[in-house]
């Protein structure tokens, strides 16, 4: 196999002033514990701590970054181990699905999917030899026997790779009981929820009215009317509260926010129930919604992140055969500065509120979310996400926000990923970009070495950290 060391150096400017700044810069947070605010990881992961069976289930099934791409090329999802929604066969055997993956790496050159798995193999799994389809199964052989000691059992991979918190996100109407069974045990890390509500306060959501129903059946409440909803909603965020949960977070395609009357939302409610929604009333209760959840937020002291401008699950036969969330959420064109209108005048100046905007539109970044949040007290922004979170989209990022909203007004990094060894991968990227960022402003006099050092710091660990109240 040939030799595919790492640089040190790796995503530094080549200006060797530069490089060198930022090398001094990433070597003093390189080691600082990792804050995961927000991401997708299974909880059942870390209360039942068992082995990862193989390669192939640890790293490839999960992550829709990785099957996405293969996908696009023409490999079918069951090829991949993808579950079918029917429950037909799909391939079973890791090894075949792992040569499939090496067939393709190339397809991931350049790119921050390319990056992280790099990483993994050399800086987790100790293999300084170039990846391919040759090499394929040596590289299986040598993961498959590090998953079998215990070193990469879920709570020591945690352990080894200082993640201090790790939150999942989870639906309104999730027992929590993993998270109950990671609290009782005793393991010292620190595993939370966040609360989702989406599948209840968007009514064009598919099952909208089963869902109802079980909330109605967790909380002990007949919610047949507005009021009843907003009063279940309520309780479910002070049971996640009492589990742990620092936060919310809400998918929506658009960040409308309107107040509607009591009476409109009665009504929206009334005939949604029945199944007779009017073609307006998904996008006017989720945009009212918002504005509750905000008021629930000031209330309760949840933070309240908004994720918007995903036309999720794009590709309807992907939804048919396999369900949500495999890698078709397509970013669209987004507005925050009307739409966000209602909710920031209202709420907008109030300290008690905490609220994470993010975006898949970089075309944003300095148009309007970078001016609100250099305005706003409650709005702060979330990191380059999803599309974005590459070596030039993080980039992009704080060239375009730093100077209107100061870092100061973001939230540092998150991952939001459902692969657990990525973590580690994607946080060394982050800080490796961030220093190099941060290198830039020193090599030209537009922060002194000491300013850039407590930056380094806060956008590595410390912004997450409070941002999230953690």
């Amino acid at each position: 196999m040939g030799k595919n060391i790492l640089s040190e150096d790796r995503f530094f400017s080549p200006d060797p002033t530069s490089r060198g700044i930022a090398r001094e810069l990433y070597g003093e947070i390189k080691n600082l514990p990792i804050i995961s605010p927000h991401g997708h990881t299974d909880p059942a992961w870390f209360s039942n701590n068992y082995p990862f069976s193989d390669p192939a289930s640890l790293l490839i099934i999960p992550d829709h970054y990785v099957f996405r791409m293969l996908y696009s090329k023409g490999v079918a999802l069951e090829k991949l181990g993808i579950p079918r929604l029917n429950g037909e066969a799909v391939e079973e055997d890791p090894r075949k699905i792992w040569q499939i993956f090496a067939d393709h790496f190339y397809l991931f050159a350049a790119s921050p999917t390319g990056a992280w798995f790099n990483h993994v193999f050399q800086e987790v799994f100790g293999i300084q030899e170039s990846f391919d389809a040759d090499t394929s199964m040596a590289f299986y052989d040598v993961i498959d026997a590090a998953l079998k000691t215990s070193d990469f059992l879920p709570r020591n991979i945690v352990d080894r790779f200082q993640i201090e918190v790790l939150a999942t996100t989870d639906g309104v109407n999730d027992s929590l009981e993993h998270h109950q069974r990671v609290k009782a045990s005793d393991w010292n890390g620190r595993v939370i929820p966040t609360f989702r509500p989406d599948s209840v306060t968007d009514i064009a959501t598919p099952d909208w009215i089963a869902n109802i129903q079980d909330l109605g059946e967790i909380t002990g409440k007949e919610i047949t009317s507005y009021p009843a909803l907003i009063e279940a909603l309520e309780e479910r965020r002070q049971f996640f509260k009492q589990h742990g949960a620092t936060s919310t977070d809400h998918g929506v395609e658009i960040p409308l926010t309107l107040e509607l009357s009591r009476n409109e939302c009665e009504s929206i409610f009334s005939r949604a129930l029945v199944g007779e929604s009017r073609a307006d009333d998904a996008s006017r209760f989720t945009a009212h919604m918002l504005m509750e959840m905000a008021r629930m937020s000031i209330d309760d002291g949840l933070v309240m992140q908004i994720h918007p401008g995903s036309f999720r699950n794009h590709n309807n036969q992907l939804l048919v055969n396999y369900g949500t969330d495999k890698g078709a959420d397509i970013p669209v064109q987004t507005e925050y500065t009307r739409n966000l209108h209602a909710l920031l005048n209202k709420y907008g100046n109030n300290p008690k509120l905490n609220l994470l905007i993010f975006t898949l539109d970089e075309s944003n970044y300095a148009r309007e979310l970078a001016p609100l949040a250099g305005h706003y007290p409650a709005l702060k922004l979330g990191p380059a996400w999803w599309f974005n979170d590459s070596i030039e989209g993080m980039t992009r990022f704080r060239q375009m926000t730093t100077e209107t909203a100061s870092i100061y007004n973001t939230v540092g990094f998150n991952d939001d990923t459902r692969a657990l060894l990525s973590i580690p991968a994607r946080h060394d990227l982050s800080r490796r970009v961030d220093s190099n960022f941060l290198a830039g402003l020193v090599a030209t006099h537009r922060i002194g070495m000491s300013t850039a050092r407590e930056m380094g710091r806060a956008l590595a660990h410390d912004l997450a950290k409070t941002a999230y109240k953690l």
